[in-house]
């Protein structure tokens, strides 16, 4: 079938927003669905840990490749690329008969996302190229993904409760072939630059390193820290990882420039957001199994109870962007991280039968700080990374914060097992390891951002 192709920028905006939609969605939205999971596929609690990160560790694996592939290949295939790719990977988690095909479903999902996410934004500039008009596209853009994320767990439970878990990946498919249509009948193409070369030495080495270090912090809920195999995947983590900066390091166009580690700003910005979707993502997986397991919460229930954590998320994006305007990034930085911190101390104390309130409260003070810190760091880059380096410092800083998330789920998930039997102490730990964290990078924010930074390119050359 043809399909006639105009450009229309708004109809542009509309593809690209839904395909960043169902990618923001997928994060948040199968937690909801964890516990029937567990149920419907007789698998354990580790084995959910997979289902969760194996998304997350294909997209930050993929990220900063997925952007030289949009340079080198042109956006708009690539966007289209990463959505079918997408789309055809929820059809195989929906309908998964065992825990091996959901779990590589969802590594083809990562892939799709981490192709889709910087292609997108190209997308974006090539459709506006009027500066004030594409400052307010990319809002709309980012301000429908922060949307899609508060909404996944409610979205969530009321498909769960209704359809069954498979429902919360099928939903993907018809919104894929609308996105996949709109994008072919309305994005413009973007320049390529066949020049641009791809890092393939850099990128296996990072998949060997995160994938090794995931593998390591997952599998030491069920094996043990000191176990043979947890220490050997932690060896071969950092091995991998000594040689992935050796490499980079010589490399004429290097996956990750080393030279923007030079920069205080996008160190202190990496680190904040590592820590941020450590605790976020942690505990959405902590606290969906404690939700079903230890208060026997239905889905929809579950999605209900996660909302003072999710639902404040866009007003606190713009109450963010207006602190950063006043008093600039470094104040909602710290006051999210500290609003984020005393939510997770009070989670500390809560138990089965605590009412829901004492479980607001604490979900709710994450939920701000995280929404508060998240907006302030993104501007911390921008204003301090040379413009021709942004591209690549975003996808740095995205990167960190995948891998915080991989991290957080396999530490919380480690920490929080079903069949233990005794969830609330599991939290109570897990929690607290959260606030540690959150208070070191405070710290780091403190002493970090003393002094600015200015910008440096990503290479000399």
């Amino acid at each position: 079938m043809h399909i006639r192709h105009t450009s229309t920028p708004r109809l542009a905006l509309l593809a690209t927003s839904l395909g960043f939609v169902i990618i923001c969605l997928d994060v948040t939205v199968v937690n909801v669905a964890l516990d029937r999971m567990r149920a419907g596929l007789a698998i354990d609690a580790t084995t959910l840990e997979w289902v969760v990160n194996a998304y997350t560790l294909a997209f930050a694996c993929l990220l900063l490749t997925a952007g030289a592939l949009a340079d080198r290949f042109g956006a708009r295939r690539i966007f289209i690329g990463g959505f079918a790719v997408f789309t055809c990977a929820s059809i195989g988690c929906g309908l998964s008969g065992n825990a091996a095909v959901l779990i590589a479903s969802r590594i083809l999902q990562g892939v799709g996302a981490a192709l889709c996410v910087p292609s997108s934004l190209a997308l974006l500039g090539a459709a506006f190229p009027d500066p004030p008009a594409r400052a307010n596209a990319v809002s709309i853009w980012a301000g429908t993904a922060a949307l899609a994320l508060g909404a996944g767990p409610l979205v969530g439970g009321v498909l769960v409760d209704n359809f069954g878990w498979r429902s919360i990946f099928l939903i993907n498919v018809p919104i894929g072939v609308a996105g996949i249509w709109l994008t072919l009948a309305h994005a413009p193409h973007t320049v390529r630059h066949a020049a641009r070369r791809i890092d393939l030495a850099g990128q296996l080495l990072a998949i060997v390193t995160l994938a090794a270090l995931t593998y390591a912090v997952i599998e030491s809920g069920r094996l043990g820290w000191t176990s043979a195999t947890v220490m050997t995947s932690l060896a071969a983590a950092l091995a991998a990882g000594a040689l992935f900066i050796a490499v980079e390091a010589r490399h004429a166009q290097p996956l990750l420039p080393l030279a923007l580690f030079r920069n205080a700003v996008l160190n202190v910005s990496s680190i904040t957001g590592l820590t941020l979707n450590f605790g976020y993502y942690g505990l959405m997986f902590a606290m969906s199994l404690f939700f079903q397991n230890a208060r026997h919460d239905t889905p929809l229930e579950t999605g209900i109870a996660f909302l003072p954590m999710t639902a404040v998320v866009t007003v606190a994006n713009v109450v963010s962007g207006r602190l950063t305007a006043r008093f600039g990034h470094r104040l909602p930085m710290v006051v999210g991280q500290s609003l984020a911190a005393l939510g997770y101390v009070s989670l500390a104390f809560v138990r089965a039968d605590s009412n829901a309130l004492a479980i607001a409260l604490p979900l709710l003070a994450v939920g701000t700080g995280v929404a508060l810190a998240v907006p302030s760091i993104n501007t911390a880059v921008l204003a301090h990374v040379e413009s021709t380096s942004i591209g690549i410092a975003s996808g740095v800083l995205n990167t960190a914060r995948q891998i915080g998330g991989v991290v957080g789920v396999g530490v919380f998930g480690s920490l929080v097992h079903p069949e233990s039997g005794d969830l609330a102490a599991g939290l109570h730990v897990a929690v607290m390891l959260a606030f540690a964290v959150t208070l070191l990078s405070l710290m780091t924010i403190w002493l970090g951002l003393a002094k600015s930074g200015s910008p440096i390119k990503a290479c000399a050359n």
